[in-house]
């Protein structure tokens, strides 16, 4: 709901998160951009693209491995 997307958006920004990269699953992530967007550098990251890249994807491990990408530089 709304009111949870704004305070996750608070709570990036209390950490002092500048970027926020997610993946283009269905239409989920439309909500959260908007919320974050103006407020974070944020990139939408294709799935396939993320698959490509090589390392150790698992439906677990997604929102770490994309944390990890975003880190090294590796999306763009």
């Amino acid at each position: 709901m709304t009111a949870e997307l704004l305070s996750m958006a608070d709570w990036l920004a209390s950490y002092g998160v500048t970027h926020v990269a997610m993946e283009s699953t269905g239409v989920y992530w439309k909500p959260i951009w908007n919320i974050l967007e103006g407020q974070f550098e944020l990139l939408l990251v294709n799935p396939s693209d993320i698959k490509r890249v090589p390392g150790r994807k698992t439906e677990i491990r997604d929102c770490e491995w994309i944390s990890e990408l975003l880190q090294h530089g590796f999306l763009v």
